[in-house]
């Protein structure tokens, strides 16, 4: 077990950020959960230690958005989701996260400033597409598996359908409920799960379901066209955190 108060002190905040998007509040918030964490340890011990307690925050969230979820956007992700995580495990020793990290950032970016400055504020709903769903299920799959990245990848798709906030919330536990289960395989076999890091998670696992059912809370509290703007806002903020954690380790190193 990690035993530096210096990890916990940006730990603790890590989990409950995730935890209260994991809730269905905030959407990408939960991207910042790794880069706090990897203030004190390395990103790939990081994300280890995580992935069990994503897998609890899951478990919280299945139970309360129970039945509310969109099955067309289901369908379409997560079989793309799963062809995604299989090609992070099969190029895990040649893809770099930073990469990743600057790629989704910058697509990101775009996404948000062309839904601000772009897209008539009273543009209508997108309609369901097959085919991008299975491409950005298969981004944020992939994007997921490398760095637990998968938000924005997830939300390119779902965000123009403008479906309801709580449909919006369960539609996206129960997605990252699926991928999280099928990451637990691949993370094994490649030696993630030591002692030290398990024993870790099982010191941050309390928070998990208490900052889960905050962010539960919040979606039902908070009205539909303010969590749109915080949604597009997380989005925003962590594709600029990624951009600059990708770049300056690609290009500064």
């Amino acid at each position: 077990m990690i035993l530096d108060p210096y990890f916990y002190l940006a730990a603790i905040p890590a989990v409950f950020l995730i935890g209260m998007s994991k809730g269905g509040f905030g959407g990408s918030i939960a991207m910042l959960g790794v880069p706090l964490m990897s203030l004190t340890i390395s990103p790939i011990q990081a994300a280890a230690i995580m992935l069990p307690i994503l897998v609890v925050m899951d478990a919280v969230g299945l139970i309360s958005y129970r039945r509310l979820f969109d099955t067309r956007i289901l369908k379409a992700m997560i079989p793309g989701a799963l062809v995604g995580v299989l090609i992070g495990y099969l190029t895990a020793a040649w893809v770099t996260a930073d990469h990743v990290k600057l790629i989704v950032g910058v697509v990101a970016l775009l996404f948000t400033l062309n839904h601000w400055f772009v897209q008539p504020g009273d543009a209508p709903p997108q309609e369901h597409r097959v085919g991008s769903g299975v491409f950005w299920g298969g981004v944020a799959g992939f994007t997921s598996f490398v760095s637990h990245a998968g938000g924005p990848p997830y939300q390119m798709h779902t965000l123009p359908l403008k479906i309801d906030k709580r449909l919006f919330a369960g539609t996206a536990i129960v997605f990252f409920s699926v991928v999280n289960a099928v990451k637990l395989i691949p993370y094994y076999a490649l030696g993630q799960f030591n002692a030290e890091n398990l024993a870790t998670s099982a010191v941050l696992l309390p928070l998990a379901p208490i900052a889960t059912l905050f962010g539960v809370w919040a979606v039902k509290t908070v009205s539909q066209e303010l969590f749109y703007r915080v949604t597009y806002a997380a989005v925003f903020v962590v594709s600029l955190k990624l951009i600059w954690d990708g770049g300056r380790s690609i290009w500064f190193a």
